[in-house]
C-alpha cells in the first residue's frame, strides 16, 4: 500500500497537470466533455463530446454512490461494533442509510453556494488539522509501533493467491487500485469554474491543489496506521479493521470519537461529489447531453441548478440498489467509477496530443514538458484501465470473477447506440465552444 501510494500520487499528479493546462484554457462547468468538443476537429466535436460527457457523467455518479455507501457502511459498522446486542447491520438498514446521507447532500445543494462556502471551509479544518492530528495522536499514543521494515516492506497477498497462480508484481497491479480509487474526482474544480472568480487560475490550481493535498494527507495517514498498527491478524480479521487499530491504541471511546472524525470527512467527501455531479449534469443538458429544458436550467432565487442536484441524488441511490441482492452486484455497477472518471479525463487529453495545433493553452502552462507530461498522462490511464478489469480475487468464481468489464462494456454500447439511433442528429455539443465562460447560456427558471 505504501509504494502503490507514492506511485499513484505521482501518476495522478501528473495527470492534473494536463488537465490544470486544458482547464486553465477552457474553464466551463462542463470541464472534459466540453474540453474534448472544443479540442477535436470541427467534425468530430459532438462526437467526442457525447463519448466523454457520458463516461463523465456515469463515473460521477458511482463516485457519489461509492462515497455516500461507504460512509453508510461505516456508520453502520461502527454501529454494530459499539452495541452489538442492540443492532445488526443489514443491507437494508445501510441503503436506508445511504438515502438520509443523499438526502441531506441534496439539501444543503439545493440553499446554493454561499452555504456550500461554508461546508468548503469546515471540510478543509476537517481534512486538515482533523485527519492530521488524528495521525500525530495514532502515533503519540500506540505502545508498541511497527518496524520501517514492516511498514515498507512487508508484502501481503490479500487476492487469495495471485502471488502463486500469477505473480507478485500482479498482486502489486491489484493493489494500486485503492489508492486509484481514493485520488479521484478532482475535476470538480473544474465544473466549478464557473461560479469561481479568475477561472483561468483558480480551476487549475484547484485541480492540482486537490490532488497533491489528498496525496500528501492520504501517506500520512496511511503510515499512522501501518505505523501504529498493535496485531497484524487480529486487525485483518476485524471487520472493520481502521476501527481495530483505533480500538487498539486509543480505546474504545477514543476509536469512536476518532471514527465520528473520519465519518464527517466522509460526509463532505459525498455533499461536494453532489455539487460537482450536477454542476456537470447542468452543463451537459444545457448542451444537449440530457433533456435541455428540465436539467438545463438554473432556479433563479438560488443561482443553483437544483433539477440535476436531485438527479444526482436520485442517480447515486438508485446505483446501490443491487448491495439488497448481491454485494457482487453492487461492487459491478460502482466498478465503473475510477475508469469512468479517467477515461473522460484521458480523452481530452488524448485530443490536445493528436490534434496539439487545435490546443490554444491559457495563463496556466507546462511549456516544455506539456507534451511529454500529456502522452506520459493517456499511458498510464490506459494502464489502470486494463488493470481495474483484472480479477483481483482467486479463485475465480461468480462470487469473485471482476464484473468490470461487463460493466464497461455495457456503457460503451450505450454510448454507441444513443449516437447511432439519436444523438448524432440532435446533439450538435456544447452550445458555444468558442467561450470560456456561458452565462449568456443560462436558463433561468
Amino acid at each position: 500500500m505504501t509504494w502503490g501510494w507514492i506511485g499513484v500520487s505521482i501518476m495522478t499528479i501528473l495527470v492534473g497537470l494536463s488537465m490544470s493546462e486544458i482547464v486553465s484554457a477552457i474553464p466551463t462547468s462542463g470541464g472534459p466533455y466540453f474540453w474534448s468538443a472544443v479540442l477535436a476537429k470541427p467534425s468530430e466535436s459532438a462526437l467526442a463530446a457525447w463519448i466523454t460527457g457520458w463516461f463523465n457523467l456515469v463515473g460521477q455518479v458511482a463516485v457519489t454512490t461509492g462515497i455516500s455507501y461507504g460512509c453508510a457502511n461505516l456508520i453502520s459498522s461502527t454501529a454494530a461494533i459499539i452495541h452489538p446486542d442492540r443492532y445488526t447491520p443489514t443491507s437494508g438498514t445501510i441503503i436506508g442509510i445511504h438515502a438520509g446521507l443523499l438526502i441531506s447532500h441534496g439539501l444543503i445543494n439545493t440553499f446554493g453556494v454561499g452555504l456550500l462556502r461554508l461546508f468548503n471551509h469546515s471540510s478543509i479544518i476537517l481534512h486538515s488539522l482533523g485527519v492530521g492530528s488524528l495521525a500525530i495522536a495514532l502515533l503519540a499514543k500506540a505502545r508498541f509501533h511497527q518496524t520501517s521494515q514492516f511498514v515498507f516492506f512487508k508484502f501481503y497477498d490479500g487476492t487469495g493467491g495471485w502471488s502463486e497462480r500469477a505473480s507478485p508484481a500482479y498482486v502489486a497491479a491489484c493493489g494500486i487500485l485503492f489508492a486509484q480509487y481514493t485520488i479521484t474526482g478532482f475535476d470538480a474544480s473544474a465544473h466549478m469554474s464557473e461560479e469561481t472568480k479568475n477561472a483561468a487560475w483558480s480551476a487549475p490550481l484547484g485541480v492540482l491543489t486537490s490532488i497533491i493535498v489528498s496525496a500528501i494527507f492520504g501517506f500520512g495517514i496511511i503510515l499512522a496506521f501501518l505505523f501504529s498498527m498493535q496485531d497484524f491478524e487480529e486487525t485483518l480479521s476485524a471487520p472493520q479493521p481502521v476501527f481495530k487499530i483505533m480500538v487498539d491504541v486509543f480505546g474504545p471511546v477514543g476509536a469512536q470519537i476518532a471514527m465520528s472524525l473520519i465519518i464527517l470527512c466522509v460526509w463532505h467527501c459525498g455533499l461536494f461529489s453532489v455539487t460537482s455531479n450536477s454542476r456537470m449534469m447542468y452543463a451537459f443538458a444545457r448542451d444537449g447531453g440530457l433533456p435541455r429544458n428540465i436539467f438545463g436550467v438554473v432556479d433563479r432565487r438560488f443561482d443553483c441548478p437544483i433539477n440535476t442536484v436531485w438527479l444526482s441524488v436520485v442517480l447515486a441511490f438508485l446505483l446501490a440498489l443491487p448491495s439488497l441482492g448481491s454485494s457482487v452486484a453492487f461492487t459491478a455497477a460502482t466498478s465503473i467509477a475510477t475508469i469512468g472518471l479517467y477515461i473522460s479525463y484521458g480523452l481530452p487529453i488524448l485530443l490536445s496530443v493528436i490534434w496539439d495545433e487545435r490546443f490554444k493553452k491559457g495563463p496556466f502552462r507546462l511549456h516544455g514538458f506539456s507534451m511529454p507530461i500529456r502522452i506520459t498522462s493517456c499511458l498510464w490511464i490506459i494502464v489502470i484501465t486494463v488493470f481495474f478489469c483484472l480479477p483481483t480475487s482467486t479463485p475465480l468464481s461468480r462470487e469473485t470473477l471482476n464484473y468490470t468489464p461487463v460493466v464497461l462494456g455495457i456503457l460503451i454500447t450505450w454510448i454507441i447506440l444513443s449516437w447511432i439511433f439519436w444523438a448524432s442528429r440532435s446533439f450538435s455539443g456544447p452550445c458555444n465552444s468558442g467561450s470560456n465562460l456561458l452565462d449568456a447560456n443560462k436558463t433561468y427558471l
